[in-house]
């Protein structure tokens, strides 16, 4: 099998090379993921969508990258962080970044990122950047059904995308050949 244009990249120009692919390709689909936002008036790019691309790009041999691990952990992120907003009854408030941190915001952000991190180790699909999925949301940043929606759109089109180029490059999850 040809060698990924990753691998070329890493033997060609060693770190700088990797840096190039992982910068080039992250901008690409973060900023079509954000083209798609603004034609839609929709949160398409948010915070938690910058280490995903990281990893999916920089780092795809690692499972964490893995589109499993990475569509598992977001949803189970966002699950958690509207199950605490509800839980301590700030759903319909004003966001912690603008209304300033509660006692219930602290809550529901510290147990969001509780579950999420318990669930996604018990199912062995860890994906960091969900931690920051969770928080977006059970701190009210992200909370309305439209804009949970678009996230989880967001994150679909990210992965599906992120590792379509980097298939396309020759870059395979871990444990999958083509």
């Amino acid at each position: 099998m040809k060698p990924s244009l990753l691998s070329r990249a890493s033997k060609r120009a060693g770190e700088a090379g990797a840096g190039v692919y992982t910068g080039v390709l992250s901008l690409i689909v973060l900023a079509a993921s954000g083209a798609i936002g603004l034609l839609l008036s929709s949160p398409w790019l948010f915070p938690s969508l910058g280490p995903t691309v990281m990893l999916i790009f920089g780092a795809p041999s690692e499972r964490s990258s893995r589109p499993v691990n990475a569509a598992v952990g977001h949803a189970v992120a966002i699950v958690a962080g509207v199950v605490c907003l509800f839980l301590f009854g700030m759903n319909g408030k004003p966001s912690a970044p603008s209304a300033g941190l509660t006692v219930g915001y602290v809550l529901a952000g510290a147990l969001s990122v509780a579950i999420t991190a318990f669930v996604l180790h018990v199912l062995k699909l860890q994906h960091p950047p969900a931690g920051a999925t969770t928080l977006i949301v059970s701190l009210g940043v992200i909370a309305t059904p439209p804009g949970i929606l678009s996230m989880a759109a967001a994150i679909a089109f990210t992965i599906v995308v992120g590792w379509g180029v980097n298939w396309a490059l020759g870059e395979r999850p871990p444990g999958v050949t083509a």
